[in-house]
């Protein structure tokens, strides 16, 4: 009996130590990892056939439909961004010369009657010297060179901000197939509702003096005909 329990034992042991040697072998001997294939159908957002067009939708692009004064504001994308439209534009487009039905609410002595967003004071103001033709050439009535500038604060809106879907446009409302993570940072606390692009903020750096905090110096005048220019470049 003692002999076969020896026997047994040993049977065991040597068992034992196949086991742990097979569980080691298995360990160190690298596995082939078969790689994840990618289809051409999910390459891509659209998850369709790439070779054809007849499965392929695009997502439906949905317009605000509220009616104008009835609508809620967007707020700005970011600092001074120009306004999203959040009202319905059916019948509004396209804005002509003898036609424009935004002024209508957005006049600033109406706009807060009608609950709109004033027209900033920007858009009344003209930045565009008036050039000449003389003898057959354009003369500019100001001279860059001197720090002369031109700027007159009108009553009407000016005709380079009349084109209003130039700049503000309406937002679509379908879904997004890529999460917009974008935060807007605003420089002044109603920045996400008001333009700060009013009173004298567009002309308050101007200075047409030379001598003073001038965009031009003495230097660019003095090789404002040079290929080179100035070393020294603008103080701007």
């Amino acid at each position: 009996m003692k002999a076969m329990g020896k026997i047994t034992i040993g049977l065991v042991t040597a068992a034992l130590l196949m086991v742990g040697c097979v569980s080691e072998s298995a360990k160190s001997t690298p596995q082939n990892i078969v790689a994840k294939t990618v289809t051409e159908e999910s390459l891509g957002l659209r998850n369709t056939d790439i070779y054809t067009e007849d499965a392929t939708v695009a997502a439906k692009t949905e317009y605000r439909t509220a009616q104008a004064t009835t609508s809620t504001k967007i707020q700005r994308a970011f600092q001074d961004a120009p306004p999203m439209i959040p009202h319905d534009t059916v019948g509004m487009l396209p804005i002509k010369t003898e036609d424009n039905r935004c002024v209508t609410c957005h006049m600033p002595e109406i706009a807060g009657a009608m609950g709109a967003t004033p027209i900033p004071v920007s858009h009344f103001t003209d930045f565009r010297p008036k050039a000449k033709l003389v003898n057959g050439e354009v003369v500019n009535p100001v001279d860059n060179y001197k720090n002369e500038t031109k700027i007159v604060k009108e009553s009407e809106l000016q005709y380079a901000r009349f084109n209003c879907t130039q700049c503000h446009a309406p937002q679509s409302q379908g879904n997004l197939p890529v999460e917009n993570t974008f935060e807007a940072v605003y420089n002044s606390k109603d920045g996400a509702s008001k333009s700060s692009w009013d009173e004298d903020k567009y002309t308050k750096s101007l200075n047409t003096v030379i001598g003073g905090p001038s965009f031009i110096t003495e230097d660019d005048m003095a090789n404002k005909n040079s290929k080179a220019g100035s070393l020294g470049g603008s103080a701007h």
